[in-house]
């Protein structure tokens, strides 16, 4: 379990535009010893709409150490979609607003799907927020989002509680979701093979 194990960090507007952030960030991984691939640092869209040029120079430095780029809350902003095929990102986080409720089908079905076809073209991973219901994760999973994170999997953990819930997890049996619905769910690694194995957080 501890090897998938991966820090996310929120980036806001000001600290994007900090000059020497790359330099903090490299002294953050030679202080705590954590491989940069194991470092996902969130922006969201309307930080990504500040300085596009500034931003991509900056994300670019960034991405040289090995760490990964994600857009949060992604379809809640006001970014083009063409800064998105500029953007050196690696993971586009589908916001909550579109993930509650899409298992009824329909149309509460049609941005998911959107957001998830827009990711797999542009090879990136993709991760689906606020998951709380079974239903909401398997309708996911079958249109090839790669990650979930919610209530679902957890509820926020005191520092404390985290050991044991990573324990208790670790001896969870794994179960591969093509093995769960065969036939029904391609592999949607497939298109980002250079990427760590899925986790669920």
């Amino acid at each position: 379990m501890s090897s998938l194990l991966s820090v996310a960090v929120n980036l806001s507007a000001r600290q994007l535009r900090e000059p020497g952030l790359t330099e903090l960030v490299a002294g953050a991984l030679a202080c705590s010893g954590l491989a940069p691939e194991r470092l996902e640092l969130e922006i969201t869209e309307s930080v990504i709409m500040g300085n596009v040029e500034q931003t991509i120079r900056t994300l670019e430095a960034i991405k040289a150490l090995g760490v990964r780029v994600a857009v949060d809350d992604f379809g809640t902003g006001y970014s083009s979609l063409s800064y998105l095929q500029r953007l050196p990102i690696d993971i586009l986080k589908i916001d909550r607003s579109f993930v509650d409720g899409c298992d009824q089908g329909g149309e509460r079905m049609v941005i998911p799907h959107a957001i998830i076809f827009l990711g797999h073209s542009l090879k990136l991973h993709l991760v689906a927020e606020g998951v709380e219901h079974p239903a909401e994760m398997k309708v996911l999973a079958l249109c090839g989002c790669h990650e979930f994170q919610g209530y679902l999997i957890s509820r926020p953990l005191a520092p404390a509680a985290v050991h044991g819930w990573l324990a208790e997890k670790s001896q969870a049996p794994v179960v591969d979701r093509r093995d769960a619905m065969p036939g029904l769910i391609p592999d949607a690694r497939s298109s980002t093979g250079d990427f760590p194995p899925p986790y669920i957080h």
